[in-house]
């Protein structure tokens, strides 16, 4: 048998016996080695007393991250999710992100070493016409030293390849959803501050490129974009709360993350048994209930979203904290 484990930014196949892995499987699939005192990777040791063969189930469980299981006909599917508190948080080095753009290109997301915006958007939401706006803006800051980079969250680049035309601005696309694993992102358009050494400034918050949607988001764009001269040019930084992350929604990722994968190879039935689980657990996350609606059928700007955005208006709009 093979399992197929998708941890953090990596996809590996190995020989297994279900979610049973040897040592040497474990290792390939996950860079985590069973050692007597424990599992090691890198300098990074967490003490357990599993032996090999080992489940999957069971080293998830010792490094307390999620895991979403799926089994085919041919393989056993498994997603490792991010653990609790592993979400960069203010003044923490972001980790390296590198997407590809709609033509496989790399787009350099962290580590630039400029200060950096990084604008998650998506097809899925009305900011996808803003972009204009954020080239605008990068035009004028460049010289400044800020870089303005664009992410959608999306799992078609065909999809997105109309709206990144519209700007020459870099635009990489996260089909797996890594700045919501990463940066704790659950709802779209979100602005990330990172300055040149990496270290993220201001936690993502709702800022749009423009007000023509101002009536819709009651967000005024030009509050954000003026904090954000202040940052660049003056090192002034606004006070912003951390955003919230709880073990529902980091296992709501993991869910969301293998019906993708289900979804992209064709086992549809399956996927949505998973984006259903995944939206019970975070029911008002946008990235994952309003990004899986194309993938399920629904419309994202319809009425299965209309109801959502009744129901997250109802609860007090969480996750849209701007600038």
């Amino acid at each position: 048998m093979v399992i197929t484990v998708l941890d953090s930014d990596r996809e590996t196949s190995v020989e297994s016996d279900g979610l049973l892995l040897s040592v040497d499987a474990l290792r390939e699939a996950t860079g985590w080695e069973l050692k007597p005192h424990g599992l090691c990777r890198g300098d990074v040791c967490v003490p357990c007393a599993l032996q090999a063969p080992v489940s999957l189930v069971d080293v998830a469980a010792a490094l307390r991250r999620p895991v979403a299981v799926h089994d085919l006909d041919d393989r056993t599917v498994a997603v490792l999710g991010e653990a609790s508190g592993q979400t960069v948080s203010t003044g923490s080095v972001a980790p390296a992100v590198t997407l590809q753009d709609v033509d496989g290109a790399e787009v350099q997301v962290t580590g630039t070493g400029r200060k950096t915006a990084v604008v998650a958007w998506s097809t899925w939401c009305g900011c996808r016409y803003e972009l204009p706006a954020w080239k605008q803006l990068s035009e004028e800051l460049k010289a400044d030293g800020l870089d303005i980079v664009t992410v959608a969250i999306d799992e078609d680049r065909e999809a997105v390849r109309p709206w990144a035309d519209t700007t020459d601005l870099p635009v990489g696309v996260d089909t797996e959803h890594r700045l919501s694993d990463v940066f704790g992102i659950v709802n779209v358009p979100s602005v990330v501050w990172l300055d040149e050494e990496g270290r993220m400034v201001k936690p993502p918050t709702i800022a749009p490129g423009d007000n023509q949607f101002e009536e819709f988001t009651k967000v005024d764009a030009d509050r954000h974009h003026d904090a954000l001269r202040s940052w660049v040019r003056d090192g002034v930084v606004p006070e912003v709360d951390e955003p919230a992350e709880d073990d529902d929604l980091l296992r709501a990722r993991a869910e969301r993350r293998l019906a993708a994968w289900l979804h992209r190879h064709g086992h549809r039935e399956a996927a949505e048994t998973h984006f259903a689980a995944a939206v019970s657990l975070a029911p008002l996350d946008f990235t994952i209930a309003r990004s899986s609606m194309p993938l399920r059928g629904q419309d994202p700007f319809g009425t299965e979203f209309f109801a959502l955005w009744e129901q997250w208006n109802t609860a007090g709009r969480p996750g849209y904290q701007p600038t």
